[in-house]
């Protein structure tokens, strides 16, 4: 039979403890963020819809994105038992020197459209957490103010290879004079892929205001009132703006790109550098055997070609084609710090996120990028413990399954043939 008590009021506060209120609102939306997609709902209530569209958004049908994505989704961890990891070393050297968590910042274009803070927000949160930052050809914080921002991390430079090659060569002189260690020299946008989301808002630099934006606006004062305090949005480091994103990409950049153009920027940067957005295995061979420094396995953020290689998947086979001591590095997709883990894994020294920061920037400008990286950062520290591993160079491939959906067809001779 159950005994039965009057209540003791001292019991029943040791068992009810209430959360102490929080009054500061960006802190406690925060907080109560735990995963990247929370940050991304925040960011999307905060955000006016072209900016937030912009972010989110990728080429065409965004079946790129959508398959990077779910590629993390699918796989399946092989962790080892009554292997105690009590604490994990997360560190890793990447390109000459150290990254306190096996990831950095993408570089983003346009940055301070999605939050004013912009790239100075990024580079702050990077410094205070010890990993690189790489600012965008297209960023709107020069070269210099992200200098200044983290004058003693890590900063990398992103290039374009423009039509007025001059501007591209003196961009690289800046980010050298500058201090940046590394150039990501990038190959996948010799035109600019079919943003469906940004021709539907009218999206450009400056925005352009239609009846639409302007409602959609209205609930979303503290984003106009930041945009109209502040100084200009522009491109920091062009000279030129105006008309779409799609316009100014294909006026920036230059279909005869090639590896002409790589030996003279090799020239010019003293630094370490990286060809960004290889998308196969020859070209991951081939530019090993040029010499550079190393390779992002990357398709854009599926913001060129839409249906491109999924980086995750070509990883594997990649890393095996180029052996062990060539740097590849790998982006597109990454939402958690799981999917970083089984990156490393399958052979990835370094991996880099975009959206993941740009979400957490939206939803909380400076605040929002360091809680960005500790969400990642706790979920790549669970995870390792999980599989029983204490450092970054105890992870391998036996870790991994890459579950498939999208298989390829194979083709014979016959199939082959034009009829």
């Amino acid at each position: 039979m159950v005994q039965r008590q009057v209540p003791n009021p001292a019991e029943l506060l040791d068992l009810m403890k209430f959360k102490k209120p929080e009054f500061n609102g960006k802190k406690r939306r925060l907080d109560a963020a735990l995963t990247i997609d929370d940050l991304r709902t925040i960011a999307k209530r905060r955000t006016p819809k072209a900016a937030f569209d912009y972010t989110d958004g990728a080429a065409e049908g965004e079946l790129s994105l959508t398959r990077a994505r779910q590629a993390f989704r699918d796989v399946e961890f092989h962790p080892g038992i009554l292997r105690p990891a009590p604490s994990v070393d997360t560190s890793v050297d990447i390109l000459g020197g150290p990254s306190a968590l096996p990831f950095g910042i993408a570089p983003t274009g346009f940055t301070r459209l999605m939050q004013t803070e912009g790239e100075v927000a990024g580079a702050g949160a990077a410094a205070a957490a010890g990993i690189p930052f790489t600012l965008s050809t297209l960023g709107t914080t020069s070269i210099e103010g992200v200098k200044a921002a983290n004058p003693h991390g890590r900063n990398w430079f992103q290039l374009y290879v423009m039509r007025d090659r001059e501007i591209s060569y003196e961009l690289t002189r800046r980010a050298a004079a500058a201090g940046f260690d590394t150039l990501q020299f990038t190959v996948d946008t010799p035109v600019a892929g079919a943003r469906l989301r940004d021709k539907r808002n009218g999206f450009s630099i400056p925005p352009q205001l239609t009846l639409g934006t302007v409602i959609n606006a209205i609930p979303r004062p503290w984003w106009w009132y930041d945009f109209l305090t502040t100084p200009k949005l522009e491109f920091a480091s062009l000279s030129t703006t105006g008309g779409t994103v799609g316009e100014l990409l294909d006026a920036a950049m230059d279909p005869t790109i090639s590896y002409d153009d790589l030996a003279v920027i090799r020239d010019i940067w003293p630094g370490k550098i990286v060809i960004k957005g290889v998308q196969n295995v020859e070209d991951s061979v081939r530019l090993r055997d040029a010499g550079v420094d190393g390779i992002v396995l990357s398709n854009h953020g599926g913001r060129q070609l839409d249906r491109a290689p999924i980086p995750f998947h070509l990883l594997p086979e990649v890393r095996k084609a180029v052996g062990d001591d060539f740097t590849v590095m790998i982006d597109t997709g990454i939402m958690n710090g799981a999917d970083i883990v089984a990156a490393v894994a399958l052979g990835a020294d370094f991996t880099l996120i975009g959206r993941a920061y740009l979400y957490g920037l939206m939803a909380g400008g400076r605040a929002g990028v360091d809680r960005t990286i500790e969400i990642l950062r706790t979920e790549i520290e669970r995870t390792m413990r999980l599989l029983g591993v204490s450092s970054l160079a105890e992870l391998e491939p036996a870790h991994v399954t890459q579950l498939t959906r999208l298989v390829p067809v194979t083709r014979t001779a016959s199939d082959a043939v034009v009829r």
